[in-house]
């Protein structure tokens, strides 16, 4: 995969603080861009290091987080595909790194 984490960092960090009820709606807007663009650069970097299953996994998670076909879920909903997504980041980190040692 690419060398730095920053991009999964800072995905986990928004996300984390998506589970907060009582953010205004514009951090939810600036989380599905971010989100989106991140794991679109993961797909990317999937597709050019050969991948196929993050491929996938992040490709999907692309989708979820689209931010212009939205995909409108309640909270409990969108709670649990943030906690699903900081620990599908947190699983691919771990995984593609130790591919690399």
């Amino acid at each position: 995969m690419h060398k730095t984490k920053t991009p999964e960092i800072i995905a986990i960090i928004l996300l984390a603080l998506a589970l907060n009820p009582y953010n205004p709606y514009g951090f939810y807007v600036l989380l599905r861009w971010v989100c989106c663009a991140i794991f679109i650069f993961l797909t990317i970097t999937s597709i050019e290091n050969k991948k196929e299953s993050w491929i996938w996994v992040f490709g999907v998670l692309a989708f979820i987080y689209n931010p212009i076909i939205r995909i409108h879920l309640n909270k409990f909903l969108w709670t649990i595909i943030n906690i699903t997504s900081i620990v599908i980041i947190s699983i691919s980190f771990r995984k593609l790194r130790n591919e690399h040692d």
